[in-house]
């Protein structure tokens, strides 16, 4: 039986259909799908690279956000990140009546707060931007959710900090601080344009662990190995790996 995972917004934001959240196997990169699974092994014959990038939902930047980060800023001798918000044309007083819950002006984190990590010096020392998220994310009791930049489909110039929510009790939407990356250029200007992915959520179900340490049965290990030398070829895809179901 299928879980659910809700996605709930104001209908303003609803009827937007290009920023709306996605099975995120409908963002498989275009360098992967042009991979031949003829020939010599290569990543797309690896399962567990595919089920990073199929697993889970897709939540997308409800807006355009440009900025440009370090920069010099002449009147006050130092180095500053701006940003403006464009993309589609939300009313301003509608946001504000309907607490809808969106950029229509500046939300950053202060220093401080990641002060002592290594995400502050690939920041350059600024303060953090934050994506306004409009969806309240809804999952069955006892299920929370990661939210985590896109695995292995990552977008070079920024990521988000991830996080874990109880969104089965969390009745609120969640925001997403993301940082700049600087490490290889000093200053960076760009935008983040309304529909640009920016954090995969995957749902998973709490459950209390123990960890454990044991010595291996050398008898299951040897079969296990001559198992997988015999059916060399795709042997975890074919004897091991189980399709994931994301709709």
């Amino acid at each position: 039986m299928s879980k659910i995972i809700e996605f709930i917004a104001h209908e303003t934001i609803v009827a937007i259909d290009y920023i709306q959240p996605v099975p995120i196997k409908r963002n498989v990169p275009e360098w992967y799908k042009k991979l031949s699974m003829q020939g010599p092994l290569n990543i797309k014959h690896c399962m567990p690279f595919l089920d990073t990038l199929t697993s889970g939902y897709l939540i997308k930047s409800p807006i355009d956000y440009e900025y440009r980060h370090n920069v010099w800023d002449t009147e006050d001798q130092d180095y500053k990140t701006y940003w403006n918000i464009g993309g589609p044309s939300y009313d301003v007083d509608l946001v504000l009546k309907e607490n809808i819950n969106i950029n229509y002006g500046t939300q950053l984190h202060g220093t401080l707060q990641i002060a002592g990590s290594p995400m502050l010096e690939k920041n350059r020392f600024l303060p953090v931007h934050k994506i306004m998220n409009p969806w309240i994310i809804k999952t069955p009791p006892g299920y929370s959710c990661l939210f985590l930049p896109p695995m292995n489909n990552v977008d070079e110039r920024f990521s988000i900090i991830p996080g874990i929510v109880d969104t089965d009790t969390f009745r609120r939407e969640v925001n997403f601080p993301f940082i700049i990356n600087c490490r290889k250029n000093e200053s960076v200007e760009s935008m983040i344009k309304a529909g640009t992915p920016i954090v995969q959520v995957f749902p998973f179900k709490r459950d209390v662990w123990q960890m454990k340490i044991s010595t291996r049965d050398e008898v299951k290990h040897r079969s296990a190995v001559v198992e997988q030398m015999i059916h060399k070829f795709q042997h975890y895809k074919n004897k091991i790996w189980n399709k994931k179901q994301w709709s």
